[in-house]
């Protein structure tokens, strides 16, 4: 029987109050940003927004509990805007939304960091300290090498595959240093976005296998923004190393994402995204649970280890109120389902 759990890969709005605070202590302007070196202040607010978003997700009943990433003013570039071997260069888009991110121009050879892990040994500690806490299981989140790499700018390696490799190495890295985790999501948009070439996609893979061998948690290449390529999709089930595939089921070309499935299998898991992270409008319960018994009458399998439930891309495009309502939408499709 396939086992149904309520989880998102975080990305939370920051609570009003705590833009405004933030606001004033870091200042308005682009180097004003997160650098990794902030003030005894600027922690001691971040630290109550992680605290905040903990309470948010076991009030909701989530299964997974992530950080809630409130301090990646980049977005998923954050990783790599912190760390030491990088200058942040302009303002970019981040992809088709009206948000955007620092350039992160890698200039020197990339070495550990230890910023999540920092920020995930606190998140450990509020759910070891939390009302129900010991019932969660903490899910890290990180980019995926091959987004990470298609958002950054190569002013070092000088050559594309060398510094996706170079990436996936740093990333694993950092993973090695997490704290426990039952489940670490890897955020792989670009890979819809901007895929790669015909021939590279095996490059692509090997890049979050190099990751996704770093942990023994489930691994989880979240996918967002519509549907894979069938020659893409086909290589990350065959060789990405993961144990769920992120799909969103919310984009117009959800039948692709099925016929991908149809066609070419699938990992043991899969992670679907049920509910609009770009939409104030909230789901109700019963709606996303037709969505994950829609998706799984359409596959010709006795059915999954997992199904993962989360939303279609990360939430902090939303209010504050909506994304507090999208988490317990989640949770409550899932005991819908049981």
């Amino acid at each position: 029987m396939t086992e149904r759990v309520a989880a998102t890969p975080g990305l939370y709005p920051l609570p009003d109050r705590a833009k405004e605070t933030l606001s004033d202590l870091k200042g308005h302007q682009k180097g004003d940003l997160l650098s990794g070196d902030e003030s005894e202040a600027i922690v001691a607010e971040y630290d109550e927004v992680r605290a905040e978003y903990v309470d948010d997700q076991l009030d909701a009943g989530l299964d997974l509990i992530t950080e809630g990433q409130g301090r990646w003013d980049d977005m998923i570039a954050h990783p790599l805007t912190v760390s030491d071997a990088v200058e942040t260069g302009g303002i970019v888009r981040y992809y088709d939304n009206n948000n955007f991110y620092r350039d992160p121009r890698v200039v020197d050879d990339l070495g550990f960091s230890g910023d999540v892990t920092d920020e995930l040994a606190d998140a450990t500690d509020l759910l070891a300290d939390a009302a129900g806490g010991d019932d969660a299981s903490l899910a890290a989140t990180l980019p995926g090498p091959y987004s990470l790499a298609d958002l950054a700018t190569d002013e070092h390696y000088g050559d594309a595959a060398d510094f996706q490799a170079a990436i996936a190495e740093f990333l694993a890295g950092e993973v090695e240093a997490f704290p426990d985790h039952e489940t670490l999501f890897l955020l792989e948009p670009s890979l819809v976005t901007n895929p790669p070439a015909e021939g590279d996609e095996s490059s692509a893979t090997d890049a979050i296998a190099t990751v996704a061998d770093a942990t023994d948690a489930d691994v989880i290449v979240q996918t967002f923004y519509g549907a894979l390529g069938e020659k893409l999709y086909a290589h990350l089930v065959d060789e990405a190393g993961a144990d769920a595939l992120g799909l969103d089921l919310v984009a117009g070309d959800r039948d692709d994402t099925v016929y991908n499935v149809q066609e070419f299998g699938s990992t043991d898991s899969l992670s679907l995204g049920l509910v609009d992270g770009q939409n104030t409008l909230v789901e109700e319960p019963e709606t996303i649970a037709e969505r994950v018994e829609w998706f799984e009458s359409q596959i010709p399998l006795e059915g999954f280890d997992r199904t993962y439930l989360t939303p279609n891309t990360e939430l902090f495009y939303l209010p504050t109120n909506k994304y507090r309502e999208k988490l317990n939408a989640l949770a409550a499709a899932a005991e819908v389902l049981d």
